[in-house]
């Protein structure tokens, strides 16, 4: 079978976002938050987490530390205690002390609107950083995580399960306008009908897109 062309994977993920649209219209970022900080530790916080499990930790920690000054204060083991559901909380808890004391250390506790400054504080990786600029900062950013790693190959759209390369590859056949809604499209599929191991392809409003419905 001959590789499809850029043009063709242009007009069916045209027609795939038109209806994803159509299916999910109250798509969106389902982490709670007030402020740019508070997304980017509850993102920190969702990895390999159920969103619901960290809306329910970051109900309570944003109350107790509302700014950076708060996060890069609290001790270590604190802050570990608090965030303990959501897993790995070592490894989240000091990359969320870091972060903060960076933020206050080096931008006056602001924390800075750009991708290349955003990704060099400590524990936020492309994805994250993503995350908090698209959805806060307005910046049209392509998040890649396992939803859309894995939806994205089903569809055929990518054959990578690198990140960076998925970004690359997607961020030429989505409309930029399209880019931040992208992910959260692909979640709300993902949970509801994309389910993984167990996709309910008879229900799926996008199968005659999907190369894997048929095999492919």
């Amino acid at each position: 079978m001959p590789a499809e062309s850029l043009d063709n994977k242009r007009k069916r993920m045209k027609e795939v976002l038109r209806r994803l649209k159509a299916e999910y219209p109250d798509s969106k970022c389902s982490l709670q938050y007030n402020s740019p900080l508070q997304l980017l530790v509850a993102t920190i916080l969702s990895a390999q987490c159920t969103d619901a499990r960290v809306n329910k930790v970051t109900e309570k920690l944003f109350r107790k530390y509302p700014e950076p000054k708060d996060f890069a204060e609290v001790s270590l083991e604190q802050l570990k205690s608090e965030i303990y559901s959501t897993g790995f909380y070592n490894n989240k808890a000091k990359s969320i002390k870091s972060m903060a004391e960076t933020v206050l250390k080096k931008w006056n506790g602001i924390l800075p609107d750009t991708l290349d400054e955003m990704v060099k504080l400590p524990g936020v990786g492309r994805k994250t950083a993503n995350v908090v600029m698209g959805n806060v900062f307005h910046v049209p950013s392509l998040v890649v995580d396992t939803h859309v790693t894995r939806i994205a190959n089903l569809l055929g759209f990518v054959k990578t399960k690198d990140a960076v390369r998925i970004e690359k590859a997607l961020i030429k056949i989505v409309e930029k306008k399209d880019w931040t809604l992208f992910a959260h499209l692909l979640i709300d599929h993902g949970r509801a009908v994309c389910i993984a191991n167990r996709p309910k392809c008879d229900k799926c409003i996008i199968a005659e897109y999907c190369p894997s419905n048929f095999g492919g």
